[in-house]
């Protein structure tokens, strides 16, 4: 197995689970971008969020639910979290993101990490679910597009902030939750 199919080995060790349902599971994110930071994902073999169809809807709503679980059982509040999908995906197997909004982590590593969750990389659940509805499929973002995305200077997501490099911003981060 590829490092890109490694969802799908962690999913098959029941240790691995912290919910578990008839249709989907929740484990935590082995390389976590903040201080919480979980993947809901189907049982069902789906290689990401193109492969979606209108019949999909109650997957999505179980996988929603799902996150919103993982967070109450953590304690946490949902104001806190974000709950979406990469508009490229880099892991096979369909997974849902819950990742606290903090971004504290050593695993934070690079500039394409931090895009990935505070760009419109990071695909928000109703928004999948809205076009999905609408359209019956969600659409790649074109080339030029993804680009940009990745280019996006790194921008604090709680104020005005723009950090150098990553190390600065990860230092920036860090005073928003000094108390």
């Amino acid at each position: 197995m590829s490092w890109q199919t490694g969802l799908i080995k962690t999913i098959l060790d029941p240790k691995n689970l912290i919910i578990s349902t008839d249709v989907a599971v929740v484990i935590a994110d082995k390389y976590p971008k903040s201080r919480h930071h979980y993947l809901v994902l189907p049982k069902e073999d789906i290689a990401s969020i193109f492969q979606l169809s209108k019949k999909h809807l109650p997957l999505l709503e179980e996988l929603h639910l799902l996150a919103h679980n993982i967070i109450e059982v953590r304690g946490e509040n949902a104001r806190d979290f974000r709950i979406g999908f990469h508009a490229e995906p880099s892991m096979q197997r369909l997974h849902l993101h819950v990742i606290s909004k903090d971004f504290v982590s050593s695993c934070l590593k690079t500039k394409k990490h931090w895009n990935s969750f505070n760009t419109q990389l990071f695909l928000p659940y109703d928004s999948i679910y809205d076009r999905l509805k609408i359209n019956g499929f969600i659409e790649r973002l074109p080339k030029d597009k993804l680009k940009e995305l990745h280019d996006t200077p790194l921008n604090c997501n709680q104020c005005e902030f723009v950090a150098k490099n990553i190390p600065t911003l990860k230092q920036h981060l860090q005073e928003h939750y000094e108390l």
